[in-house]
């Protein structure tokens, strides 16, 4: 039975991605982007919702999906300081978790980061490790958690340093073998085909991948 997305998150790097796959893919009858300014994309299977993030209790019927994409994130130095990047990274994505999975969503698939870890002494990481925590409880069928290490990829804003850890990783890619190829650097659109894959795999419980498996997945569908 054909069914309905929901993607957060569609203007992003993986998210970009993730959205052509979710409008090509005959799984879903319907995708619902959800955010605050308009996609430049038209496709008769595409819903935009402009919503208020900082109230997004007051759009719970605009939530309703059978498979939820979360690629909501930001830096440090984007969001400006740590309680905007909180606000971002932790409370919109744990907000968006509850409410669809009151919406009774089966599937939550979002992408978090390496090295998540709730009680890391790295900020950013105990946040994204908090975040996992706190989706970890929400009452879906299935959560896939994507950890991805350094992203690949064109941005809208390019990051200096994602540029110059890209072209570093290139060259050690293929020396970090074994349990170190979840360092690896990946492809965004490989993360993304590999959550389209999860979420076709219609599974149970929560798993998390990382880099190495994320590539191994993505590889799949082409």
């Amino acid at each position: 039975m054909p069914k309905t997305a929901l993607i957060a998150g569609a203007s992003g790097l993986v998210g970009s991605h993730l959205l052509s796959l979710l409008l090509a893919s005959e799984r879903y009858e319907r995708v619902i982007a959800v955010g605050r300014r308009p996609l430049p994309v038209v496709h008769p299977k595409l819903e935009q919702r402009l919503l208020d993030f900082d109230n997004l209790e007051q759009h719970r019927l605009q939530l309703i999906a059978d498979d939820v994409f979360c690629c909501l994130g930001t830096t440090m130095r984007q969001a400006g300081s740590r309680e905007a990047f909180y606000q971002v990274d932790y409370l919109y994505v744990v907000k968006l978790a509850a409410l669809t999975a009151a919406n009774f969503a089966a599937q939550l698939l979002l992408v978090s980061a390496m090295g998540a870890d709730a009680r890391s002494r790295i900020y950013y990481n105990r946040v994204k490790g908090e975040m996992e925590e706190a989706v970890s409880q929400a009452p879906f069928r299935a959560i896939h958690i994507f950890r991805p290490s350094l992203l690949l990829g064109s941005r809208a804003q390019p990051r200096l340093g994602e540029r110059l850890g890209a072209v570093v990783l290139r060259v050690l890619n293929p020396v970090l073998r074994g349990p170190l190829q979840k360092y690896r650097a990946v492809r965004a659109d490989t993360v993304a085909r590999a959550m389209l894959r999860a979420a076709e795999a219609e599974s149970s419980g929560t798993r998390v991948h990382l880099s190495d498996t994320v590539t191994k997945e993505g590889a799949r569908i082409r």
